[in-house]
């Protein structure tokens, strides 16, 4: 069986001979043949070659062509900031000062979608014939929230109507970008929304059920497979993301993973995720590899699970990590036996944290993935930085990337459960929802009084 009919077979509900393995390789491909995110992302022979590559080492029966949910806002007028090791992100918001709901749809021919679509044709001859092709598509309301900044969390509470007028054209922009690349010959249109975890189910349901009910239909008429990507932990709009009938969801390391498939399976959507990316497949070695895989898997019913890290795959992900992990995927039993007694030493916290009793003055601390890659700990960190300047009195501001390795052990140390997270004077304030400016400032004043 084909790693493609795998992927289809279990897409449509049914038992594939093994669990499928979608590594989620977006600029990390580049690493393979040291190339670094940039070239990637705006050279088509590089980025062709890397895909190529992932191929040939990880044996993959899905894989993406590009993990960039910037390709869309930087057509629309979004100034982005480029990085050797990451992908691009949003710098500049349209809207941010004006109200207004955009007419311009992207077209084909406009900025990186070129190079897009042409490296799918490409992979499409090269390996389509055994590998599911998976294109990403920006969600309607982290391009809403792209276009419009950090504005849109306050639009939901202020001027709903507002809001549902942009999603509405953000879902046109959507539909389109599905339809370039059913086009082209993509397999499966993920449509990718990280801050879909950073609202309630009130709001999920007041503003979101529409707009991605229709995406979701709109790609099952063009006879293609979907996916509903979300990041961080979005535990508590599990279900109602399974009512907008995607034909699976991916979840991250946010998410238990059994629990939400006692969800899905409900529904008949396939679950997917949530191998931890930073500190299993980026820091750990082989055997953290090896066991956190045979443990996910051992812990659901293999029917309607697709494995994958829990998001985009960070740059410097060691390759043999990766090659642990199809192996663990593929050949369960075999590497169940190498791992069965094997225990990960971790990594040790070696500072201090801050004397919280006796601040100088607030500090707040945002811990997330990576505010430079991760979506919506971008928005965090930007509420944050925006909440900062209301206040009325200095404070501290502080990130802690998840992505350094004694941040990880912070995390542990401090009991961070969600991703990303917002402490105010080493208190949770707010986990895995963005705050508005007001409810922002109103806490961290509360921690001055």
């Amino acid at each position: 069986m084909t790693g493609k009919e795998r992927i289809a077979l279990t897409l449509k509900g049914s038992q594939a001979d093994k669990t499928p393995w979608v590594p989620f390789a977006g600029v990390h491909a580049g690493k393979l043949l040291g190339y670094t995110a940039l070239e990637v992302s705006t050279d088509l022979e590089k980025l062709v070659a890397s895909l190529l590559e992932v191929n040939r080492l990880y044996r993959p029966d899905g894989q993406p062509v590009m993990f960039d949910l910037q390709i869309e806002a930087e057509v629309l007028g979004c100034d982005l900031v480029w990085s050797d090791n990451g992908p691009p992100t949003v710098s500049t918001h349209p809207l941010a000062e004006i109200q207004e709901i955009p007419t311009r749809i992207p077209s084909p021919t406009e900025g990186r979608l070129p190079l897009e679509l042409e490296a799918i044709r490409r992979m499409k001859r090269e390996v389509g014939e055994h590998t599911a092709l998976y294109a990403i598509c920006c969600g309607p309301f982290t391009l809403a929230s792209h276009l419009r900044g950090t504005n849109l969390f306050m639009d939901m509470i202020l001027d709903p109507e507002y809001t549902h007028a942009l999603l509405a054209y953000a879902l046109q922009v959507s539909k389109k970008m599905a339809d370039y690349f059913i086009d082209a010959g993509i397999d499966v249109v993920a449509v990718v929304d990280p801050l879909i975890s950073q609202i309630s189910p009130d709001h999920f349901a007041e503003f979101m059920t529409k707009p991605f009910s229709e995406l979701f239909s709109h790609i099952r008429a063009r006879k293609t497979f979907s996916s509903f990507f979300v990041c961080g932990n979005a535990t508590r709009n599990i279900e109602p993301m399974c009512t907008t009938a995607p034909d699976s969801i991916s979840v991250d390391e946010n998410v238990n993973l059994a629990q939400a498939k006692q969800i899905t399976d409900r529904y008949g959507i396939i679950i997917g995720g949530n191998i931890p990316l930073t500190s299993v497949m980026l820091y750990g070695n082989q055997q953290d590899n090896m066991k956190t895989v045979v443990e996910l898997i051992d812990s659901v019913s293999t029917k309607n699970l697709i494995v994958s890290p829990g998001c985009d795959m960070p740059y410097d992900i060691p390759i043999e990590n990766t090659l642990a992990i199809e192996q663990a995927v593929h050949e369960t039993e075999v590497v169940r036996s190498m791992v069965e007694n094997y225990q990960s030493t971790g990594i040790v916290f070696e500072g201090a944290l801050p004397d919280y009793a006796n601040l100088e003055r607030p500090l707040v601390e945002v811990f997330t993935l990576d505010s430079a890659t991760c979506a919506a700990c971008t928005y965090m960190m930007a509420s944050a930085n925006d909440a900062s300047r209301y206040v009325g009195t200095p404070i501290d501001l502080v990130e802690y990337k998840y992505t350094i390795p004694q941040n990880i052990a912070r995390c542990r140390e401090m009991g961070v459960k969600q991703l990303p997270s917002i402490y105010i004077n080493g208190k949770l304030a707010f986990s895995s929802i963005i705050p508005s400016r007001d409810e922002l400032v109103k806490r961290i004043r509360e921690a001055i009084a």
